[in-house]
C-alpha cells in the first residue's frame, strides 16, 4: 500500500517540487496528499490535473493542519517567511506544524529549515547589524530556532537544510541590470566568496530521496545545494547562457542593507554570512550526500541552460 505524504505549502517552489516529485514516480510507494490555502485556484486545479489529492489548510490554523495530516505516514513540512516578514509568526506556524504532526501520529516529517546564524554570530557581535531585537538573520534564525519544536513534540523528523534559489534571478529582482553604457551588471554583496544555490524544483526532488531513504534520515540535518559558485563565474555562466556580456558586482554588504527596499537588511546579512562562512556552510552541503537523494541535481549551468531564458535583462 503505497504511504500518503502531506505536502505543505504545495502549490509554491519547494512543496510544488516534491508533488511533482511524487507524481512523476507512481512506482515509488508514495501518494501525495497537496496542503493549500487555496484550493480553487489554479495552481491547485493544475495539481489535480497531475493527480494530487488536493485539501485546504492554514498554518496560522492548527486543527485545519492536523485535519490535513490525518491518515498520512510523513509530511513536508515549510513556512513562507517572505508573506509576511513576521518573525514571530513564522514561529507560531512551525509551532502549529509540529504540534499537527504530533496529533496525527505522523511516521516521519521532512522540515525544511535553515542554520540559527547566530550560533556563529552572536546578537553582541557588531560585525553585522541586529535586527529586530533579536535576530542576525531572521528569515534564517527563526527557523533554525523553531526546530526544538519538532524535537519537543516527539516527531521523527528529518532536517532539511535549503539555501539560496537560483529562481532568485528570475523572480526576486536579482537578475542583472542593464547600465546607461547598455552592459549588464550582476551586482551581488557576495565579495569573492562562493554562493551555496540550488534550484527551486531540486528541493522537493531531494525531500523525495529523504521519504524514499527513509527512516536511516530521521533526527538527522541534511544540508543541500546544487552547486557553489562565485559571482565572476554567474556572470560568466550567465554571459554564456544568455548571449550577453554581463559583469559581476560586489556590492558592499552595509550598501546591500541600505537599499531600502522591504527585507534588505535581512538579505545583506544573509549575504555577509554567506561569505564569512562559507566553508561551514559548504561543508555542511556536501553534493554528493544531495545527488543520492537527487541523482538528477542541477548545478548552475544546467539551470541556466533549462530556466535560463526566464531571467529578465532591463
Amino acid at each position: 500500500m503505497s504511504k500518503l505524504i502531506a505536502v505543505v505549502g504545495a502549490t509554491g517552489a519547494q512543496g510544488g517540487g516534491l508533488v511533482r516529485a511524487i507524481l512523476a514516480d507512481p512506482a515509488g510507494g508514495f501518494k501525495v496528499r497537496a496542503l493549500t490555502r487555496k484550493t480553487t485556484g489554479d495552481k491547485a486545479a493544475e495539481l489535480r490535473k497531475l493527480g494530487a489529492e488536493v485539501v485546504e489548510a492554514n498554518l496560522d490554523d492548527e486543527a485545519s493542519i492536523a485535519q490535513a495530516f490525518a491518515g498520512c505516514f510523513g509530511a513536508f513540512c515549510v513556512t513562507n517567511f517572505w508573506e509576511h516578514m513576521d518573525p514571530g509568526r513564522e514561529a507560531s506556524q512551525i509551532r502549529n506544524l509540529a504540534q499537527a504532526a504530533k496529533s496525527a501520529k505522523l511516521e516521519h516529517v521532512v522540515w525544511s529549515t535553515l542554520e540559527d546564524t547566530r550560533k556563529q554570530v552572536p546578537l553582541s557581535d557588531p560585525r553585522m547589524p541586529t535586527l529586530q531585537g533579536k535576530y542576525k538573520v531572521p528569515h534564517f534564525d527563526a527557523k533554525g530556532e523553531a526546530d526544538a519544536q519538532f524535537v519537543q513534540a516527539g516527531v521523527p523528523t528529518t532536517y532539511l537544510l535549503t539555501t539560496f534559489y537560483w529562481e532568485n534571478f528570475i523572480y526576486f529582482g536579482m537578475n542583472p541590470k542593464k547600465g546607461p553604457d547598455g552592459k549588464y551588471t550582476l551586482a551581488l554583496p557576495m565579495a569573492d566568496g562562493k554562493l551555496a544555490g540550488i534550484a527551486a524544483e531540486d528541493i522537493g526532488k531531494c525531500a523525495y530521496g529523504v521519504f524514499r531513504q527513509g527512516r536511516q534520515w530521521v533526527g538527522k540535518r541534511v544540508g543541500i545545494a546544487g552547486d557553489f559558485v562565485s559571482g565572476a563565474q554567474m556572470a560568466a555562466a550567465m554571459s554564456k547562457a544568455l548571449g550577453k556580456d554581463i559583469a559581476y558586482y560586489p556590492v558592499d554588504f552595509a550598501t546591500f542593507r541600505g537599499l531600502g527596499f522591504p527585507g534588505a537588511d535581512d538579505l545583506g546579512n544573509m549575504f555577509q554570512y554567506y561569505v564569512e562562512f562559507e566553508q561551514p556552510f559548504a561543508a555542511a552541503r556536501n553534493l554528493d550526500t544531495v545527488r543520492s537523494l537527487n541523482p538528477g541535481l542541477l548545478d548552475f549551468e544546467a539551470w541556466l541552460a533549462k530556466y535560463g531564458s526566464r531571467i529578465p535583462l532591463e
